[in-house]
């Protein structure tokens, strides 16, 4: 075996790496899509365009790139955002668009719902995990009652990562870290799908459960045909963008935290033994007999994009993030006595409030944009700072922090991050992302690595040493007072959304 490849799909941008048996990168190519918002609080992808669109793309532009030959390719291994749902008809087509992890509240009604239903402390006992905007089975329970014709039609129901790994094998699986996305579907102590919960859905509609290096298929004559790929080559199970992430820099002992800074700041700790906190979420890591701690925010890289493309229009857009962090670097810290509530599109961990919205507080007529951008920098890393509290509260500080994502090409963000949460962060060589995780899971997944091996293929490079300012700690507080003295205001501005309502869901397109 010579190479494997590898292949995310996130929330706007897919990437592919091919690289060779010591992990050396030998091709990598990106491209772009949108986030589909047909309402506020949703999120959408379309499957086949934007999913299966853009691995075909990738794996014909890294093969073209490399000028390795297809039968060269020991492996290949795909995550993606989530946790998904997706419904397919029993040919495997889209019945609608995908709809995404927590960033889409859809299914307020259906969690409260449920909840009250099942029991709280019982959805926590039997699945590991709170009902949330990043749980799928209120999603599902939110399209049986929403778009009744489409969960008629519907065969299976399976995120992102499934939905490509079905394109490539025909088979329909899923790991059981993103399963447990699925809550309350999965039980957590076996390890296996609830079959006492039709009234969400049939457990035979979910996909099979595996471990994510476990293959699941081998590449067909059609997916060869579309991908350039060679029929028969293993494919192996998949799993969520954030996981592979974690692994591509080396996530892999208790006590090692991931802290991605993608479109949403997503937070990954390894735990000892599973970790029982309704604030943070829970799952079996992706190797038997290891568990994780997840935390995530809402918006973190979309909000800095949204402050690019509305408040910074007169800058270059190739540019235009440099030029914000030069201006954000020229603000001091605390940004001249302004906070930024980055909720605007509600809010993850901890404080699992879809209604929060976002806020500039404390802005007088001597801020600039500088101060502006400086302080969404500060709030996200103010939010990042609850989450590393709550996982210190819940018995379970880091011991090592690694840095991820792109952006980790944001100076003062990252810098902040380390100088409001007093953590340093460890940035590796190679900083390809899930990509790179994905390629050396497929390694793992064949017998060519194992996994102990990620620490020669991306050793850490260079270190941000926490600095601690005496403008955060008095500003820190002050950031979540505002949000508790504000919520209800919020959550009185927010506006309910209509159950049943004609929506860009029913359809496959955008």
């Amino acid at each position: 075996m010579a190479h494997t490849l590898g292949i995310d799909i996130g929330t706007f941008e897919s990437k592919g790496v091919l690289v060779d048996r010591s992990g050396a990168i030998v091709a990598e190519a990106t491209t772009p899509h949108q986030m589909i918002v047909p309402r506020p609080g949703w999120a959408e992808h379309r499957a086949t365009e934007d999913w299966w669109g853009d691995f075909v793309r990738l794996c014909r532009a890294l093969l073209d790139q490399s000028g390795v030959a297809p039968q060269g390719i020991g492996a290949v291994a795909a995550s993606a955002i989530g946790p998904c749902m997706l419904a397919l008809d029993a040919a495997g087509q889209p019945l609608m668009n995908g709809v995404l992890y927590g960033v889409d509240t859809r299914a307020s009604r259906e969690i409260a719902d449920l909840t009250a239903a099942l029991g709280a402390d019982a959805i926590r006992a039997r699945g590991g995990n709170a009902l949330t905007s990043q749980s799928v089975g209120p999603k599902i329970l939110w399209l049986r009652r929403n778009r009744p014709e489409i969960f008629a039609r519907s065969a299976r129901l399976v995120g992102a990562a499934s939905y490509l790994t079905f394109r490539l094998t025909g088979a329909h699986v899923i790991d059981h870290y993103t399963a447990a996305g699925f809550s309350p579907l999965y039980d957590i102590a076996a390890q296996g799908w609830r079959d006492d919960l039709d009234q969400i859905c049939p457990a035979a509609m979910l996909p099979d459960l595996m471990w994510s290096t476990g293959i699941a298929g081998h590449v067909t004559p059609e997916a060869a045909a579309e991908t350039g790929l060679a029929a028969g080559t293993p494919v192996t199970c998949g799993t969520i963008d954030a996981a592979a992430e974690a692994v591509s820099v080396g996530v892999r002992d208790p006590g090692d935290m991931m802290i991605m800074y993608g479109s949403t700041v997503f937070i990954i700790l390894v735990t000892p033994q599973r970790l029982s906190d309704p604030r943070l979420w829970h799952a079996p890591w992706l190797y038997p007999g290891s568990h994780a701690a997840m935390a995530g925010l809402a918006t973190s890289g979309t909000l800095t994009h949204w402050f690019r493309d509305h408040v910074a229009r007169d800058l270059a857009r190739d540019t235009a993030f440099a030029a914000l962090a030069d201006e954000a670097a020229a603000s001091p810290p605390g940004a001249r006595g302004l906070i930024c509530l980055p909720y605007f599109s509600g809010e993850r961990t901890p404080i699992h409030d879809p209604a929060a919205r976002g806020a500039f507080f404390g802005l007088d007529l001597t801020h600039r944009r500088g101060d502006l951008y400086r302080a969404v920098l500060e709030g996200i890393a103010s939010a990042t700072r609850h989450i590393t509290e709550t996982y210190a509260e819940a018995g379970a500080p880091p011991g090592r922090v690694l840095a991820v994502g792109g952006g980790t090409r944001n100076a003062p963000w990252l810098q902040a991050t380390s100088d409001l949460t007093g953590l340093d962060q460890e940035l590796c060589r190679v900083s390809a992302g899930a990509a790179y995780g994905n390629a050396f899971l497929a390694a793992v997944a064949i017998g060519a690595a194992a996994p102990g091996d990620i620490a020669a293929w991306n050793p850490p490079a260079r270190r941000i040493t926490a600095t601690a300012h005496p403008v955060y700690e008095r500003q820190y507080p002050l950031f979540r007072r505002l949000y508790e003295q504000t919520r209800d205001i919020a959550a009185e501005l927010a506006d309910p959304e209509p159950q049943g309502g004609a929506g860009d869901s029913s359809r496959a397109g955008p």
